[in-house]
């Protein structure tokens, strides 16, 4: 009598499960912050460090090269190489489990992020659907306040 009882609950706990809607994440999901409208000038880097720190992994090193030429190719935005100069800092991070880039304000990188989007195979050469989630966010931004 155990085991059946043992039995229909395993198949109940199994057929919610297969009953509850899949939350999938997707790239981007969170809304765009409008007070990024007037970034000018963005910094790329690893959450490590930059792409010529020693201590940045291969793959993060790549991300940020694949990044800053996705926003070379868009032009809205400036490169520059010191964190300094940016008016917003993007930080990657690529592992095989999950990619992510977030976006920080200039001088709080180490603070809450402003953005951010995660997900698999997001920052690949050739191809990055997380840095063009981020232009779409900033042009939706632009577009909003008639720019």
């Amino acid at each position: 009598m155990r085991k059946i009882g043992w039995l229909i609950s395993v198949m109940l706990m199994a057929g919610l499960a297969a009953a509850a809607p899949k939350t999938q994440r997707t790239f981007g999901d969170r809304p765009f912050p409008a007070v990024l409208k007037n970034a000018q000038f963005v910094y790329v880097a690893a959450y490590d460090g930059d792409e010529f720190d020693s201590r940045v992994l291969p793959e993060d090193r790549a991300a940020i090269a694949a990044v800053e030429d996705s926003i070379r190719k868009w032009g809205k935005l400036t490169l520059v190489y010191r964190p300094s100069e940016a008016d917003i800092i993007v930080l990657v991070q690529s592992r095989p489990s999950e990619d992510v880039l977030a976006v920080y304000e200039r001088g709080l990188s180490g603070g809450q992020y402003l953005w951010r989007a995660m997900g698999r195979g997001g920052l690949q050469t050739g191809e990055t659907p997380l840095a063009t989630e981020f232009e779409k966010g900033f042009d939706s931004v632009q577009t909003k306040s008639g720019k």
